[in-house]
């Protein structure tokens, strides 16, 4: 509880210091699951502008009756199990915030839950009985509640010219948007110019002009500009701005051009982020090429450019320097975030800020992972092979490193893992491991090494779940404490194509896939603590922003 307490204590300093903020307006996220026993458990946020001290009544609305189900203010969680809830009828679940003696306005009210009871989960159908690969979360409607964009088939071609990795695409990509409700909104086709893999076809949903309804902005082209063998080497590259309600083109300004990088796998790596460069509006920011020459544009609400750079540009070795991902964070605490590009970072103002010159990371994590050192960290796991420290924690603001493992790589590979996971080590554990799997590596936040075992592959996933601070692990079939007992089974039908706080409290959700379905698993575990929602921190929303392209990396917090 003290570890939790210093934790919560650091984001609400945050909070009344300005730190963290978005310009997202978020509802209470209110759930409501039937147990297995036949009771409801209740969940909502608390959020930034709610009081230190603030409390929550809950309510139960069957047919026409309204019913108060707390005698007093819940001030110890935001969370509530209706022990007394009726098996029959459509009974809904709604709270009001209190301060003092005064209760607020209701928040909307939900449903229990169309699920079978102790499942776990909300659901809705898909437009069709296919498989998603990506997920976006946004508010499409402006009515607070996050809509899902996701991105169908699940299929990924690699542009790696060697066997096994490239190969035609059969079929062409397909955006659509569903309501928090689960309506089809629309369906975009991103049609042959944009190759089925997730290197050609970025795309991020966000409110980039806060009018309260975010848009939607992928990576296009024109036409069918494949050649005999069914790759696109030529063409016009555009950005495209979507209609969050409708799907329409509302905008569209030219990509970074292929110039200047001499390959097909080289050019055809693009990714995608949102950035408050300024510290209060965000911007879009546009990467071109991961292994050699990298470009990054940056783009205000309009479309219109604010700065670009090349790695070319900077005297140090900037290229071949990204990862599969893209971070936004505040690294050297100015109020305005950088850009991560992987093992180099860039400035708010479109200048580079340091580069290890260490080369391309598969594993790369921004997150307040070491409490003992001021600020924030990036953990690595360097892909080239290397003499020593390609698995290392380096301070963010300077990319000076705090430690790293002294003995010989040949390929650090996956996305690896940065969670809080062992109670017994202060801040979080960072794990990494070679593609042969000849090596693994767990460390604690301080640099000791606490693990050389497989603790579930190159890219073990990890999140809040039950009621303590420390995370747990997820795998296809279950939720489970780290090598401890197993807290909710999964049928392992469906892929796990997210994990963010969108529902209920500040424990995470994970969105899973089945063929025609999308699954929203979120804890009914009572918890007697309170966090703010944790997509109102702005690294950890920028980093689920992230995810709905490149290789998937578990979101993090910023500690501020």
């Amino acid at each position: 509880m003290r570890k939790f307490a210093i934790v919560a204590a650091a984001l609400i300093a945050a909070v009344s210091a300005g730190y963290c903020q978005t310009s997202e307006k978020t509802d209470r996220g209110l759930v409501a699951l039937r147990n297995a026993d036949g009771s409801v458990y209740v969940g909502w946020r608390l959020l930034l502008e709610d009081k230190k001290d603030a409390g929550f009544h809950v309510y139960r609305r069957l047919a026409d009756k309204e019913e108060r189900l707390t005698p007093k203010p819940i001030i110890d969680g935001t969370n509530f199990v209706d022990s007394t809830a009726p098996k029959e009828g459509k009974a809904s679940y709604f709270v009001r915030p209190v301060d003092g003696e005064k209760e607020g306005p209701p928040s909307p009210a939900v449903a229990v839950a169309d699920s079978p009871a102790g499942s776990s989960y909300v659901s809705f159908k898909l437009n069709g009985d296919y498989d998603v690969q990506k997920v976006a979360l946004a508010d499409l409607d402006g009515d607070g509640k996050y809509d899902y964009v996701i991105k169908q088939p699940n299929l990924n071609v690699d542009p790696y010219e060697a066997p096994g990795y490239w190969h035609k695409s059969p079929g062409t990509y397909k955006i659509e948007a569903y309501t928090s409700e689960g309506k089809h909104l629309w369906t975009h086709d991103m049609g042959w110019s944009i190759e089925q893999g997730i290197w050609y076809s970025p795309y991020v949903a966000y409110d980039l002009d806060a009018d309260g309804k975010a848009d939607v902005y992928a990576k296009a082209g024109e036409g069918d500009p494949r050649d005999p063998n069914g790759r696109v080497m030529e063409g016009n590259e555009w950005l495209v701005q979507l209609d969050g309600l409708t799907g329409k083109v509302k905008n569209k300004v030219p990509w970074p051009e292929r110039t200047g990088i001499d390959k097909y796998n080289y050019w055809s790596r693009n990714l995608m982020g949102i950035a408050y460069l300024d510290g209060k509006h965000p911007s879009l920011i546009l990467i071109r090429g991961t292994y050699t020459l990298i470009k990054v544009e940056a783009l205000d609400a309009q479309l219109k450019t604010i700065w670009r750079w090349t790695s070319a540009d900077e005297k140090q070795k900037y290229a071949a320097q990204g990862m599969h991902g893209v971070h936004a964070a505040d690294v050297d605490g100015d109020g305005f975030d950088e850009i991560v590009l992987g093992s180099a970072v860039l400035d708010h103002n479109g200048k580079g800020l340091w580069t290890t010159e260490m080369g391309h990371p598969d594993a790369c994590y921004v997150g307040d992972i070491d409490p003992n050192n001021p600020g924030l960290e990036i953990f690595y796991g360097i892909e080239p092979k290397k003499q020593r420290d390609a698995v290392m924690l380096v301070d963010a603001r300077t990319g000076r490193k705090l430690w790293g493992f002294d003995g010989p790589t040949r390929h650090v590979h996956g996305q690896g893992m940065c969670a809080d996971i062992l109670a017994e080590y202060p801040g979080q554990e960072c794990y990494a491991g070679e593609k042969d799997k000849s090596q693994h590596w767990l460390y604690a936040a301080d640099g000791r090494r606490i693990g050389e075992k497989d603790i579930g592959g190159l890219a073990p996933r990890a999140c809040f779940w039950d009621a303590d601070t420390q995370k747990e692990m997820v795998g296809e079939k279950s939720i489970r404490k780290f090598q401890g007992k197993t807290l909710l089974e999964l049928d392992g039908k469906g892929k796990i194509v997210l994990i963010a706080d969108c529902l209920g409290d500040w424990r995470e959700e994970l969105i899973v896939c089945c063929p025609g379905e999308l699954r929203i698993y979120t804890t009914t575990i009572p918890a007697t603590t309170r966090r703010t929602c944790l997509m109102q921190d702005r690294l950890y929303r920028l980093d689920v922003v992230a995810a709905s392209m490149g290789y998937f990396y578990p979101p993090q917090l910023s500690g501020r």
